[in-house]
């Protein structure tokens, strides 16, 4: 990523990116807090940019390698990463939203967090996390990999460039991992 695509670093809103391994729960919280703050007009919750197909158990944005390859080189997303043979992009409105003051939550990368930090003037890190089992039962439940794919992402565990401003340990009811990225997100907005 080139640092100098976006300059200044984007202000005055926040950035709130969710990361977390595979199976954590991570859209599933984001989906709790998107129904706590419909209509409220100052909290965006990105749909990313995936070079993957619809339909394959996330609302995502999809684009193809040659209109990512494009977006970038023109600087159209405010933040973009590869990971898992996919590339990844948050697109124009978050920088939008950003920009007006508001606040933009994000499922994010672990591996973008210091490109993140050069880019956004205010971020927050949530870090979700679940025990190799939980996880392992919730990607076998999605159907998007096999067996050596769910072996392979419960053995990754890169290192965190930023320590996380809260962590969720999403083991319980999803209502109250979710009620507490929701919490997280108003003291945001205040």
């Amino acid at each position: 990523m080139s640092p100098d695509a976006i300059s200044p670093r984007l202000g005055p809103g926040a950035l709130i990116l969710v990361v977390g391994p595979s199976g954590a729960g991570k859209d599933t919280l984001i989906d709790l807090a998107r129904a706590r703050f419909t209509g409220a007009g100052r909290v965006l919750f990105a749909r990313r940019l995936v070079t993957r197909p619809p339909g394959a158990g996330e609302a995502h944005g999809t684009l193809s390698a040659a209109e990512f390859e494009a977006g970038c080189a023109a600087g159209r997303f405010p933040l973009w990463w590869r990971a898992h043979g996919l590339a990844y992009a948050l697109g124009p409105e978050v920088a939008d939203q950003i920009r007006s003051g508001g606040v933009v939550v994000a499922n994010g990368s672990r591996a973008t967090l210091d490109e993140a930090r050069r880019r956004f003037a205010r971020l927050a890190v949530v870090l979700v996390t679940a025990p190799p089992e939980v996880r392992a039962a919730r990607l076998a439940a999605r159907g998007r990999e096999d067996e050596a794919d769910i072996r392979a992402r419960l053995m990754r565990q890169p290192e965190l460039a930023l320590a996380p401003d809260l962590v969720i340990e999403n083991v319980g009811l999803p209502e109250e991992a979710g009620a507490r990225l929701s919490a997280f997100i108003a003291a945001a907005l205040a």
